[in-house]
Parts: C-alpha cells; structure tokens; sequence
C-alpha cells in the first residue's frame, strides 16, 4: 500500500481547514441578471461576496470587507474583478486624476487558472520577466527597460498554505495587455468544485436573498 508522506498530508489538512471556514460560514444566495451572488459571513465577522457566471460557472467577483475597531463596516476590498469605480469628481474639482494611461492591475480568473491582467503595458513581450519567488511567496513581474515592476501573492494558496511552482506559471502580452497565468493545483480544484456544488444548493432567487447555511 502506497503511504502517504507528511508534506502531502500537511497540504491536505491546510485545505481543509479553509474548506471547513468556508462551510461553516453564514451564507446568503442571490440569483440576478446571470450571476449567482454568494455573500459569506465568517465567524470573525468578516465579510466575503463572491459572483459567478450562471452559464459558465466561473468566477467573476470577490471581495472583502472587515469591520474596523470600532465596529464600523470598511469599504469592500476587490481581489477578483474590476476595480470598484470611485466617485466621479465634479469638473470643478482640484482633486488630482489618476493617468489614464498609467498600468491597471486587476485579477480575472479561469475555471483551470488564476489569472491576472496589466493593461497600458506598450512593450514587446520580450521585455517582461514574470517568475515566481517561493521564499517569498509571490510572483515578480519587472520588464528589462525598467519600465515596470509589480510583486504580488496568490492569496488562495496563502489562505490553503499551499506551495508555489514556477512550472504553472505561463504568460502572454497582446493589445498592450501583459497576461499572467499559473494553473490552479489539484487540492484548488477539488475544493472549487465541492463548494459550487454547495453553493448551487442555496435556493437564491433574482428577487431577493435567501438566508442559508450548508451543512
């Protein structure tokens, strides 16, 4: 019989106890305009919604929101999705604008992958650099002209304390658009798939949010 080594069991156990967070949340369905709306409340008091593609099922939106000290909700923090517009300032505003040509970074995932895009990159692919730094726990991205440079983490295999693999990591640059890619591990999509089947369960309607908890 094949035995199972500590690391391996060690990675299972930390999904596991994600997975077991996410269960264990109050959670709240909602069924609009194509999506399927999840709002989660953790033990914490911590906030999650999440936003899926009825058709596809893929992941469209999540975002955080914690309380402060003093109870307060805090804004709503994107990790998946567009970036929340801001308030449109009036003409006559001295406040300063953001270029619009400046890079936007922002993280739109696949079923198989997390993805990221960086628009307003105008180099040629040549330029970039992307690899991961595993003592770190991030991915560099820096461009040989100096231009750019960006680290960031993949905050579901910090939450599952999984490792990081540069053999998953691929990128492409099109329409002045650089795309990075890393293939979700086996342990990521296993619980993906356990929770949508969960969340399909909830019995959200487009006219209002129904208040569930799986078991």
């Amino acid at each position: 019989m094949a035995r199972c080594s500590n690391r391996t069991i060690s990675r299972n156990m930390s999904v596991q106890s994600w997975s077991d967070t996410l269960k264990a949340s109050k959670k709240t369905a909602l069924i609009h305009d194509g999506k399927r709306k999840i709002h989660y409340l953790f033990i914490d008091g911590k906030e999650m919604a999440e936003e899926y593609d009825l058709e596809t099922d893929e992941l469209i939106v999540r975002k955080w929101r914690n309380k402060s000290t003093l109870g307060a909700q805090g804004q709503w923090q994107i990790e998946v999705g567009e970036p929340l517009a801001g308030p449109v300032p009036s003409s006559d505003s001295e406040v300063i604008k953001e270029n619009c040509s400046n890079p936007v970074f922002l993280r739109t995932d696949k079923k198989t992958s997390f993805q990221w895009r960086i628009r307003n990159l105008p180099y040629p692919k040549d330029v970039f650099g992307v690899t991961v730094e595993p003592s770190e726990r991030c991915i560099v991205i820096k461009t040989s002209n100096k231009k750019y440079f960006k680290k960031f983490s993949i905050t579901d295999l910090d939450r599952s304390q999984l490792p990081l693999d540069n053999a998953a990591l691929s990128f492409t640059h099109a329409n002045n658009t650089l795309i990075v890619s890393y293939k979700k591990p086996k342990e990521i999509l296993t619980m993906e798939q356990e929770l949508l089947k969960e969340l399909k369960k909830l019995k959200g309607t487009g006219e209002g949010d129904v208040d569930c908890k799986t078991q």
